[in-house]
């Protein structure tokens, strides 16, 4: 890389990073090294990410992660974890729709039973 591209690529930075060529030529490789690598970190957060918020989803149907997803791949209902979480979110009726079918379809997947709130029976 030459003296003005390095320097356009260390726009700023703090310090002598972005105007010493030794330095900012360094600090811009570093800086690429992280990009290269966070854009593939990237992909693998957005993806727990979306884990997490079917898991807590499909928990408050009184099904866990694992088996909605099994009973889901057993209907064949090829739904990726993208949209399943945005589901989850945005269409609460729609994705309890979902978790039906994937009970319905895997035995594991039995009715859940509401929590007894005995404290609170206590006090009223």
């Amino acid at each position: 890389m030459n003296k003005k591209e390095v320097f356009k690529l260390a726009k700023g930075f703090r310090g002598r990073a972005k105007n010493c060529i030794r330095i900012a030529r360094e600090r811009v490789e570093k800086a690429l090294q992280y990009s290269y690598r966070d854009r593939r970190n990237k992909k693998r957060d957005m993806r727990s990410l979306w884990i997490q918020r079917i898991n807590a989803g499909t928990r408050q149907h009184g099904v866990n992660y694992g088996n909605f997803m099994h009973g889901l791949m057993k209907e064949n209902i090829q739904l990726n974890r993208k949209v399943l979480s945005e589901i989850s979110m945005h269409e609460p009726y729609s994705f309890k729709a979902l978790v039906d079918v994937s009970r319905s379809a895997f035995p594991g997947n039995k009715a859940a039973v509401p929590p007894k709130k005995e404290g609170l029976a206590i006090l009223v």
